[in-house]
């Protein structure tokens, strides 16, 4: 602008009208005044306060400016399974016994065993035990094997919660419970085996339903473009079943700290990932992810290493974030296309190029009228966004 001011004056003041000094004075100070670039400066802050204003109305809360502008160009979408697609709070579905061992008794071992765990699976279990009134007793010590289950004394006997693939580590024959198990896991169950004294006693079955909502999001977010993928630590059938019901890939026996090596493996061939869940132990792959989304009914940990937060925990939320922060980026584009366009005019009428065909020159008081105007539509184009439909 300031070159612009300086080559009109010149011309002005060798080759324009006279008196010639004052043509190229008020010529120069017009580019200035209307070349201010005040709509540059306004077009993306003013998007973007409104676009994050809009999301906080909508339930959505941005953690900074850089996620709303890259949620957009996300392609790849990982999820976790428990609270996210699920309702997150697992409850109790089946307890069969072997031969000669009665349910209530068979129940009332493995509610005793899971009262000193506080695993959601464990909670379940002890809840359909206390609504059954059973006798509860304690337990003799307590050992608890990481992603394979528990064990340890219970009224003089050696009681064992195992899944599948563990319960051979204790060199008790299964019998027919492998394939009972498999049987519950397609139906989507969390099958635990149960031994007594080293013997298979039964097997215990807990569920944890599919959220009402996520069915009619997930097809709304494969619409919308995203590769949608479930990363859980079940097994393969349970995994799959779950996956199969609402038609996504998945990635199953993923342990936590394993879920990150999965983001990066896509972020090395080229995909912009951001990963949804809820838990503690997603709160290393929410860092890693280009974007990442904490469910608002998830812990603080995980909230804390989200840069977006659905406040409901709903996937819906995901969308319509997802279609904030794209007509965001349209709305500064606008702008910036709008501010453009205005100091374009603007100093060609104020360099006097129309004056040999039409006359025209750009009074000063006019150029700040229309530098104001410029700043003043690319904020209500901005505020547009206030009423954006997401």
């Amino acid at each position: 602008m300031i070159v612009a001011a300086i080559v009109t004056f010149i011309a002005w003041y060798f080759v324009g009208l006279q008196p010639r000094f004052a043509h190229a004075l008020v010529n120069a100070v017009a580019i200035l005044i209307v070349g201010c670039p005040s709509a540059f400066g306004l077009a993306t802050p003013m998007a973007i306060m409104a676009g994050t204003g809009r999301g906080a109305c909508a339930g959505i809360l941005f953690r900074n400016d850089e996620a709303l502008e890259i949620f957009g160009k996300v392609d790849t979408l990982i999820i976790d399974k428990t609270g996210t697609l699920t309702e997150g709070k697992p409850t109790f579905a089946i307890v069969e016994p072997q031969p000669g061992i009665d349910a209530n008794d068979l129940l009332s071992l493995v509610a005793s065993l899971e009262r000193s765990s506080e695993h959601p699976l464990a909670v379940a279990i002890v809840t359909a035990g206390e609504a059954r009134k059973l006798s509860m007793s304690d337990v003799v010590g307590f050992n608890s094997v990481t992603d394979k289950g528990v064990q340890e004394t219970v009224r003089g006997k050696r009681v064992a919660v195992r899944n599948a693939e563990s319960f051979r580590d204790l060199s008790v024959d299964p019998g027919p419970l492998l394939d009972r198990a498999e049987a519950l896991r397609k139906e989507g169950q969390t099958a635990m085996l149960v031994a007594v004294d080293g013997r298979a006693a039964g097997i215990v079955g807990v569920t944890d339903p599919i959220k009402d909502s996520t069915p009619d999001a997930i097809r709304e977010l494969r619409a919308a473009g995203l590769e949608i993928i479930m990363v859980t630590g079940n097994n393969t059938t349970t995994a799959k079943a779950v996956a199969d019901k609402l038609g996504i890939a998945f990635k199953a026996n993923v342990l936590p700290q394993m879920k990150a090596d999965v983001v990066k493996e896509l972020q090395q061939q080229g995909y912009v990932v951001a990963m949804a869940g809820d838990g503690v132990n997603d709160a290393p792959v929410l860092a890693q992810a280009d974007i990442g989304v904490a469910m608002g009914t998830g812990t603080d940990v995980a909230i804390e290493a989200g840069v977006i937060t659905p406040l409901k925990g709903y996937l819906r939320g995901i969308l319509r974030a997802r279609h904030l922060s794209k007509s965001t980026m349209r709305n500064i584009r606008e702008n910036l296309f709008f501010a453009f366009v205005y100091n374009a005019v603007g100093v060609l009428l104020a360099a006097g190029v129309l004056f040999p065909y039409f006359g025209l020159l750009l009074n000063p008081m006019i150029a700040a009228a229309a530098m104001s105007f410029s700043s003043a539509s690319v904020i209500a184009n901005a505020l547009r966004l206030g009423k954006a439909r997401l």
